[in-house]
């Protein structure tokens, strides 16, 4: 059985410049090793357009942040972004499978079980 983490999206303005967008990613992720948790995985997921707009604004810039720890780490995270103006929405959730490898090229996951379907098909 594979340990549990923790996954915490959150959502930054859009209109805010890029390295303060850093100074956020790099603020929560040591306020989660201070915290006593360990920071999996850090993923920018980009400036998207909102499914509806959230204090005016139509996009926010994403960031996932992986997170292992005993539950005490994600108050002091999640308060910290209730407290930002930059941080319009976060969610944080407890997953219980393998936390899955990072993609670096999109939709690499179905070419290769296209190419293994037809391995089973062929053979």
């Amino acid at each position: 059985m594979s340990q549990p983490y923790y996954e915490t999206m959150y959502i930054l303005r859009p209109d805010i410049p890029e390295e303060e967008v850093e100074t956020h990613v790099n603020k929560y992720r040591d306020l989660v090793t201070e915290s006593g948790g360990v920071v999996l995985d850090t993923q920018m997921r980009g400036k998207r357009r909102l499914a509806y707009p959230i204090a005016r604004h139509r996009e926010g810039i994403y960031v996932q942040l992986n997170h292992n720890g005993d539950g005490q780490q994600v108050a002091p995270l999640e308060r910290a972004m209730r407290l930002s103006e930059d941080v319009i929405r976060y969610l944080t959730v407890k997953q219980d499978g393998p936390m899955p490898a990072p993609r670096s090229v999109p939709n690499s996951g179905a070419g290769e079980s296209v190419a293994a379907a037809t391995e089973v098909v062929g053979a």
